[in-house]
């Protein structure tokens, strides 16, 4: 489900970020900013695929939206010094248009599919011999005169991304042979990232401003690189164009972010299972219904940051607002009061 494309603090892109994102995207390891572990892993494995001049193993990353998954796998293929091309798990209809693209892979390339655990059975069957063998399995003709023709494919690399990797077929997720988790980042990570991101743009902006803006990105390099094309705007019309402290503080107000990076949406699903469910525990179904979004949604770019953030528990019995869920609200929490 794509969330409202005005929703600032939404993690997937939107209409307006795939412009600016090509720009601002890391073209090495080097450039890349964050997500240590999974960095260093990359860049032993590439050294040792390259120095022993094979394909390298093929990669699974997962990890809520807007992390820099994609941005990775385009790092991945650069540093392998090789093309990529790239496509998603819904695009890929028919097993056909899955074997049109692995057979036209030169040696070593890389293939990348998005919300590869979108992809149907029918097509993950083509995919198990390819990514084992480097072999196509196709069958000619129908009935008893039907026979299996094996097709060789040039030594390829597939870096899968999702946001939903328990949705992953075992056989399928069983065929990575290297798999990373991403995570939200660190305050001083997403800093580093607004202020590179700040003179590709050629915006001047103060280590304070860069602070602000880091804090209320959700951890987000996605996020933090649209608010700063936000409140770009805002200081070249209300302010003298550089990004200070104030000016950005004024222009969050105004595009009603607050200080936990927080919208209306966060709000309010907080603020539903507080009012309408006792706090919770609400099955994520329910919570769906009563403010108007699809399950997915909520499961995928809701959710992830409320728990991480603490502000949400998901439990075998619902989802549950937590103590400082309540505090942000100004509200006594159930077990904190006389009355409890």
């Amino acid at each position: 489900m794509t969330p409202p494309d005005d929703r600032l603090v939404q993690a997937v892109p939107g209409d307006d970020d795939v412009q600016y994102e090509a720009g601002l995207r890391p073209r090495s390891l080097g450039d890349y900013i964050g997500q240590d572990r999974v960095r260093d892993n990359l860049q032993v494995s590439i050294s040792a695929a390259k120095g022993r001049q094979e394909a390298l193993d093929h990669v699974l990353l997962y990890g809520p939206p807007g992390l820099g998954k994609t941005t990775l796998a385009y790092v991945i293929a650069n540093e392998m010094g090789v093309p990529i091309r790239s496509t998603s798990g819904p695009v890929i209809e028919k097993p056909g248009d899955l074997a049109a693209m692995l057979t036209n892979l030169q040696p070593h390339e890389v293939i990348f599919i998005d919300e590869i655990h979108r992809m149907s059975p029918a097509i993950e069957e083509i995919l198990y011999p390819a990514l084992e063998d480097y072999e196509l399995d196709i069958m000619i003709g129908q009935g008893p005169s039907a026979r299996s023709v094996k097709v060789p494919l040039q030594p390829f690399t597939l870096i899968g991304a999702t946001t939903r990797a328990g949705l992953l077929t075992a056989p399928l997720r069983a065929r990575f042979g290297i798999v990373h988790r991403l995570d939200f980042y660190g305050q001083l990570d997403i800093e580093e990232i607004v202020r590179r991101s700040a003179r590709i743009l050629g915006v001047e902006i103060e280590p304070e401003a860069a602070t602000e803006l880091a804090r209320r990105s959700r951890g987000t390099p996605r996020i933090v690189n649209r608010l700063l094309r936000r409140v770009r705007d805002y200081a070249q019309v209300r302010a003298d164009g550089r990004l200070t402290d104030e000016v950005v503080r004024a222009a969050l107000r105004m595009l009603e972010v607050d200080d936990h990076g927080f919208d209306e949406v966060d709000r309010r699903l907080l603020r539903t299972i507080i009012d309408k469910f006792g706090g919770g525990p609400v099955g994520v179904n329910s919570l769906a219904a009563a403010i108007n979004e699809e399950r997915d949604a909520i499961e995928d770019m809701y959710e992830p940051f409320l728990i991480q953030a603490g502000f949400l528990d998901r439990t075998p019995r619902g989802r549950v607002a937590t103590p400082r869920a309540y505090e942000y609200f100004g509200l006594e929490a159930p077990g904190k009061g006389s009355l409890w």
